[in-house]
């Protein structure tokens, strides 16, 4: 069974830049979509290859995602933020990116790092 980690959260000013890691232990993590979520709220996604990925409108531009499958992780760089990217990110697993704004489609929820933005 997949199991995630998130960890990277903290507090930063506006502007400012953090880097997000979800470590996965368990099988099937090289087959797994990866989504990262605020809350309940998809914010990108990445196929098990690496070879595509998607951002919810807001970050685009701003957020990069990627994975390193040696390392069985998955990292969301997180730049310009703003007070709004202020929340619980969870990362989650799926067979596709295909719906990734749709977190039912989405198991093996991780407990979430807290990113506060604030001056």
């Amino acid at each position: 069974q997949l199991q995630l980690v998130e960890s990277g959260g903290g507090l930063v000013q506006p502007g400012g830049s953090l880097r997000l890691s979800c470590a996965a232990s368990g099988s099937a993590f090289a087959d797994s979509a990866i989504g990262w979520f605020r809350g309940r709220e998809g914010v990108s996604c990445i196929d098990s290859r690496g070879d595509r990925t998607y951002y919810f409108d807001s970050v685009r531009g701003r957020f990069t995602i990627s994975r390193d499958n040696a390392k069985d992780t998955v990292y969301l760089q997180m730049t310009s933020l703003r007070t709004e990217d202020s929340g619980i990110y969870h990362c989650a697993a799926s067979w596709s990116c295909k719906s990734f704004w749709v977190p039912d489609e989405f198991g093996s929820w991780g407990q979430g790092t807290e990113v506060t933005v604030s001056s």
